[in-house]
């Protein structure tokens, strides 16, 4: 354990660089440009990374930073309800990581498509889903965005582009590929970003459905969102080669510093414009998850908590892009304190409202098992009803 903990700390600190440099202030209007250089180079494989240099506006930035305070109090405030029981079954934090979803948003239409993992509350409200639907989801309630039947694994939200939380270890990755055949296709001249986590970039069908989308030249971009365990596992433990942007072997590559919004919002443009001209490509998200694995796993006893406060203290994405608002005077110390005090009030109220929310009916066990129209209805039927009803 000692050996684990010296091992993965010293890697991640590699990472603890000073949070932006700055290389231009055009302006603080809204809609100005500003020039920020990311925080660490891109690394490329069979590819030429794209420049360091990221336009975005005072506008985008402060979008960047309502948006993950928003999704920081959400995950909080999930944690203190699945310790008052009031949210059940698994539950897969995503505060640390919150710069993967902001930054992919800017980069994208809600005309592409997300995949992920069970890891999903975050990339849902990305996609336009709201507090009450995340809420009364993780509680199990009517008003969740899979009507209280998918709980916290599986969120869902298909006119936003989002197709789930998946709760099997790597299963979303061939749906994903399947996903981006379908853009193909139909010519639409989209893409599919499909995120996994270190913990499943050795599964068998990940290779399997990227050999395929290679062969076909699919759309699809594959996001491994390195947060460097699996479960309890350090990748350096998991995975004789951890650089996993390189792993597609044939598949270009791009290593990505997944805690500045800027340059997963840089890599995600670069991404999307050669999967449509050249097929699939590999972005590894170094990143960092403040909470253990799931709820039942405290996240202390595989590495150290001077580790965690370290990267809160240096990498922090949220802390980043304060930084960035202060320095160029788009905002102020207490004007930003009033955007967390409004993320929490806003949490709070959804939260109430979700409470509010009844408990599917007993019925529902029994829709959505089938595609509209097809099937039988077995609620309460007798036996031979059934078969006589079968084709």
């Amino acid at each position: 354990m000692a050996l684990s903990t010296h091992r993965t700390t010293t890697a991640l600190l590699r990472h603890l660089t000073p949070a932006i440099s700055y290389l231009r202030h055009i302006s603080t209007d809204s809609t100005s440009t500003i020039t920020v250089e990311t925080s660490v180079p891109f690394t490329g494989h069979k590819i030429e990374p794209p420049s360091r240099s990221v336009d975005t506006t005072a506008q985008e930035l402060m979008s960047f930073f309502r948006d993950m305070a928003l999704m920081r109090r959400m995950e909080i405030a999930a944690d203190s309800l699945y310790k008052a029981k009031l949210i059940r079954g698994f539950c897969h934090l995503y505060d640390g990581q919150e710069a993967v979803a902001v930054g992919m948003e800017a980069a994208i239409t809600r005309k592409d498509c997300i995949i992920t993992a069970y890891r999903d509350h975050c990339i849902f409200l990305g996609r336009g889903g709201t507090l009450l639907e995340s809420f009364s989801e993780l509680m199990g309630r009517k008003d969740g965005c899979s009507k209280g039947k998918g709980g916290s694994m599986h969120f869902y939200k298909k006119e936003g582009g989002f197709y789930g939380g998946h709760g099997i270890v790597g299963a979303q990755i061939p749906l994903g590929c399947g996903l981006a055949f379908a853009q193909k296709y139909k010519n639409d001249e989209n893409v599919t970003f499909t995120l996994y986590g270190d913990g499943a970039a050795n599964q068998g069908q990940l290779f399997e459905a990227l050999n395929m989308a290679a062969l076909w030249d699919l759309p699809a971009i594959l996001v491994c969102e390195n947060n460097h365990y699996g479960m309890g596992t350090a990748e350096w433990r998991a995975a004789k080669s951890p650089a996993y942007y390189k792993r597609g072997d044939y598949v270009p590559g791009l290593k990505v510093d997944g805690m500045d919004a800027l340059a997963v919002k840089q890599a995600c443009r670069f991404a999307k414009e050669h999967a449509l001209k050249n097929g699939p490509i590999i972005l590894e998200m170094d990143t960092y998850r403040y909470h253990g694995h799931s709820m039942s796993d405290p996240g202390s006893t595989y590495r150290t908590r001077d580790e965690i406060s370290g990267v809160r203290q240096e990498r922090d994405p949220i802390e980043r892009v304060r930084k960035l608002l202060l320095a160029y005077d788009i905002a102020n110390e207490k004007e930003l304190k009033d955007i967390e005090k409004e993320a929490r009030k806003q949490v709070d109220e959804a939260i109430a409202k979700a409470k509010e929310s009844p408990l599917p009916e007993p019925s529902e066990l029994f829709t959505n098992v089938y595609v509209k129209g097809y099937g039988v209805e077995s609620f309460g039927a007798d036996r031979k009803e059934i078969r006589a009803a079968l084709p």
